[in-house]
């Protein structure tokens, strides 16, 4: 299912997100990649969409060194490799050959490039080198230690890999991240007071940060059909080298800060958005005590604009757990979102000269670019909708595309503050 908008042209940016469809839990839906093309100096912008068949899960982009291969990390099993022009799929292979997960929500969601046909993953109870000219053939590295390893990034100075972990549907909650020596080899399991499913590295010291990702299980066991928890959130900054946690933010409860998504960072500021608030946060690294807020927030006149969104989330919130015994999820879910029956933000990304911030509203089914630092609306495009590209859903269907976590391609600049922006 492919859909084109804008003539063909050089455009300096390339943001790309991954979907994964108009279900509530992004683990379960789709897999396809939108495209969004930008140029600032004209403000002329472009995109293409593309959902994979026999694929799911859609879940996190990454375009390899030299630009020359996207891939489209998923839940479901998956190495999908894509033409980060065309999107044409280049190629896929089943993780299921190396290892079977004891659950299927470990897939290889994320990955790190060493170089430019060289990687890491997480397969099943381990790390796993790849090179995309031989895909069938893998080194098993170490095991990595966590419950479901989640998001990877790689630090500065290149030696570490470090991941966030995910609360497994069974063995509960996580309340840690990994770290990969790629000189030794050996791999370190940090502990920590919440569950990180996300991070990113600082842009110049071997340190990095992790994000809470707060939720409590339905009824009290089912870690699989979680509700957003309406806790206190934290930002952990970690030495890579000792694994020590060298500072922290921790937010009270009331600041719309819940159930983040992707992270990236500039010179100044750790910058992360929410699906579940509505949000992006911008915190102070040099104090990590002040923040600023973006928020896109739906008033009532914009949910009952999008009241097919809506409907659908009110239904499948249903489906995922017992109104009766999980009434405080559902309370404490309406407390996150302010009131919302909408996701929010779920793909930011920082350009390479820190003068650009690029948005992914899954919920508005809009992409906003900012300009960085002053966070002044530069662009806003509303994207179509998921029927377009499936005609077999009804017209009166949720219409989202379903956008997760981004990558975006900048031309280079003085500094490369995020893995995603090389």
């Amino acid at each position: 299912m492919v859909g084109v908008a804008g003539g063909a042209r050089d455009y300096p940016y390339a943001f790309h997100i991954a979907l994964d469809g108009n279900g509530l839990n992004g683990l379960e839906g789709r897999a396809g990649v939108c495209l969004f093309r930008y140029d600032p100096a004209t403000g002329d912008h472009a995109y293409k969409i593309t959902y994979f068949g026999g694929v799911a899960g859609g879940h996190a982009p990454t375009v390899d060194p030299a630009r020359r291969l996207g891939f489209l990390g998923n839940t479901g099993q998956h190495l999908l490799f894509y033409d980060p022009a065309t999107l044409d799929e280049a190629d896929r292979v089943s993780t299921l050959r190396f290892a079977v997960p004891d659950t299927t929500i470990k897939g290889s969601t994320h990955l790190v490039w060493l170089d430019d046909t060289e990687f890491v993953t997480a397969i099943g109870e381990h790390l796993w080198r790849f090179d995309v000219n031989r895909l069938t053939k893998a080194e098993q590295l170490a095991p990595h230690g966590l419950k479901v390893p989640h998001a990877m990034k790689r630090t500065a100075s290149g030696r570490y890999v470090v991941f966030g972990g995910m609360d497994h549907p069974t063995r509960g909650e996580a309340r840690e991240v990994g770290v990969l020596d790629t000189l030794t080899g050996a791999v370190r399991r940090v502990e920590l007071p919440t569950t990180c499913w996300h991070l990113v590295p600082h842009p110049v010291l071997d340190v990095f940060y992790a994000l809470s990702f707060r939720v409590a299980p339905a009824d009290g066991t089912d870690w699989q059909h979680w509700g957003m928890s309406y806790l206190r959130e934290y930002a952990y900054e970690v030495d890579a080298e000792s694994g020590r946690v060298l500072r922290h933010w921790s937010a009270d409860r009331d600041l719309p800060a819940h159930i983040n998504s992707d992270v990236t960072i500039s010179d100044r500021e750790l910058i992360f958005c929410t699906g579940g608030s509505h949000t992006v946060v911008l915190v102070d690294l040099a104090t990590l005590s002040q923040h600023r807020i973006i928020d896109e927030h739906p008033g009532a006149l914009d949910q009952w604009t999008h009241a097919r969104q809506a409907a659908a989330t009110v239904t499948e919130a249903l489906a995922r757990g017992n109104v009766f015994s999980n009434a405080h999820l559902y309370v404490g879910a309406m407390k996150v979102s302010r009131g919302a029956l909408l996701d929010g933000i779920y793909a930011c990304q920082l350009s390479a000269d820190q003068t650009l911030l690029f948005t992914a509203n899954r919920g508005q089914n809009h992409i906003t670019v900012y300009d960085y630092p002053s966070l002044e609306l530069r662009l806003r495009v509303s994207m179509p909708e998921l029927q377009e590209f499936d005609p077999r859903l009804p017209s009166w269907g949720d219409p989202r595309l379903g956008f997760h976590h981004s990558y975006l391609v900048s031309p280079a600049g003085p500094t490369s503050p995020t893995e995603g922006t090389p």
